[in-house]
């Protein structure tokens, strides 16, 4: 029994230490969570605080940045406004300067008008009272010399009219002479000002045709393979590639002068790079094309550009830009057009014609030449009908057909365009073309055409631009002549190297003639 009770007690006191243990730890528990929480509740605190304060920062630096922004509005609008008060008073003492301007001229205007009336109330008097004298003259008159008015006026008439005709024919005659010396030396002096104040280094442009290479082994490789790559070149920049004995060079054959550099470009690029094949020939003539398309447009634009000539159509400047790839007996077309443009512009400034319009005739003069290696016909018709198509005026029109004689020239602007030319092309150093070869030229063309049977006389006109071939007319019949010029034609195609087109032009004159006795 007392051990029952004794473990009874000890099983109460056991419960309640445990229940006084978790008591305890529970105390410490909630002691602890209080802290952590306490803890929690203050690092909170602090981090509200500080984003208050950063929102705070924050807040004033947005604010200070926009009161910066508002200030610099306020001081660029400030500074608008000050500028359009300026240009508002600018305009206003404009306004006033013009109005005392208008003002004083009202008044001078007024006072020449007073002027005039009072003249013309005094002339109104002057020629009543003239009137009345001539008048009472004449009746003083017929009654001397007992003669109407009408045969007064007859014999009167008669005389002057003799004395006149001898007067004006004296004084025309005078005028003439005086008015030839005057403009011989007139034109003397404008071609002599034109000539010192356009002054040009002496340059003579030869076309470029022949390529370097950098030794004898590249010959094989721009040949290629069976001759693949010559061929894929010559295809894609319609050129012909001359390839010969001579040493380390390449010669490029084409009338087309484009082509021609295209083609020379294009060569060197591939020789630098050293890969060739057709398919990198066809891009490399690609790319040379585009560029060669951009020089020939920023050409044209430069030349209208720097003569101060505006409003011409794109297709024209772009032609005009093709002639910088176009010589002429070595001097380039682009810098010769030019330089007439210039030359011309000045002689028409000192004779008072309109300068522009004779820098544009100029410029235009030989816009054919753009265009003849590609097209059938002169220079000069191609010119035309270029010009012509793009709507340009008469007066250039007309100096482009008559610069080399072909028609009569309509205007002075023609003539000088004309003169401008001869001056640019006669320039030392202009063009490589001796004299004696010109010369030579002359006498080939008349040699061939002499030989034919049935020729009278030959004459190569227009610096050798055209023959014309007298035939004796019994010799030769109409239609004889017309198959002589081919034949005359044919030979000179033959036989001759020359630049542009020559006319050839076959004449059969019938003269009959009787002698009345």
């Amino acid at each position: 029994m007392p051990d029952q009770l004794f473990s009874v007690l000890v099983g109460f006191i056991g419960i309640i230490l445990g229940f006084v243990i978790f008591m305890i730890f529970s105390r410490l528990n909630l002691i602890k969570t209080k802290r952590e929480v306490e803890q929690l509740i203050e690092t909170s605190n602090l981090k509200a605080e500080t984003i208050i304060r950063e929102a705070q920062l924050e807040g004033k630096t947005a604010v200070y940045e926009l009161k910066l922004a508002a200030e610099k509005e306020n001081k660029e609008r400030k500074s608008e406004l000050s500028a359009y008060e300026s240009r508002l008073d600018r305009r206003e003492n404009q306004v006033i300067s013009r109005e005392k301007v208008v003002l004083t001229n009202e008044k001078s205007l007024e006072d020449r008008t007073k002027h005039l009336n009072t003249k013309y109330l005094q002339l109104e008097k002057m020629e009543h009272e003239l009137k009345e004298k001539i008048d009472s003259q004449i009746v003083e008159l017929q009654r001397v010399s007992n003669l109407s008015i009408d045969e007064a006026k007859q014999q009167i008439l008669q005389k002057v009219e003799y004395k006149m005709d001898e007067e004006i024919a004296n004084y025309i005659r005078d005028r003439e002479d005086e008015a030839k010396r005057t403009a011989e030396l007139k034109a003397k002096d404008i071609l002599a000002t034109t000539i010192e104040r356009f002054s040009q280094d002496e340059i003579s442009e030869r076309t470029v045709s022949v390529v370097h290479l950098p030794n004898e082994d590249m010959k094989g490789r721009i040949i290629g393979r069976e001759g693949r790559n010559i061929r894929a070149i010559e295809a894609a920049t319609g050129v012909d590639l001359i390839i010969d004995d001579t040493p380390e060079v390449i010669q490029i054959s084409s009338f087309n002068p484009i082509r021609r550099e295209i083609a020379r470009k294009a060569l060197e690029i591939l020789i630098k790079d050293g890969r060739i094949q057709p398919g990198r020939i066809e891009e490399v003539v690609n790319k040379v094309s585009k560029e060669i398309d951009e020089t020939i447009v920023k050409a044209g634009e430069d030349a209208t550009f720097n003569l101060g000539i505006h409003r011409m159509d794109k297709e024209l400047v772009k032609n005009i830009g093709r002639l910088k790839f176009r010589t002429s007996y070595g001097q380039n077309a682009l810098q010769h057009s030019v330089e007439v443009a210039h030359m011309a512009g000045m002689m028409a400034a000192e004779l008072g014609l309109n300068q522009n319009l004779a820098k544009r005739a100029g410029l235009l003069h030989d816009i054919g030449k753009a265009l003849d290696f590609e097209l059938e016909g002169t220079h000069v018709e191609l010119g035309v009908r270029l010009a012509k198509k793009y709507g340009e005026n008469q007066i250039v029109l007309n100096a482009i057909e008559s610069h080399h004689g072909d028609v009569a020239k309509n205007h002075l602007i023609s003539n000088l365009v004309a003169a401008a030319d001869t001056l640019s092309a006669a320039r030392p150093g202009a063009r490589i073309e001796s004299y004696e070869n010109y010369i030579q030229r002359l006498e080939q063309l008349e040699t061939i055409s002499n030989r034919f049977e049935g020729v009278e006389q030959t004459y190569a006109i227009q610096a050798g631009r055209e023959v014309r071939v007298m035939v004796v007319p019994d010799k030769i019949s109409d239609a004889q002549a017309t198959l002589l010029a081919r034949e005359i034609r044919d030979a000179i195609e033959n036989e001759m190297t020359y630049p542009g087109q020559i006319k050839v032009t076959v004449i059969r004159e019938v003269r009959k003639q009787e002698i009345a006795k």
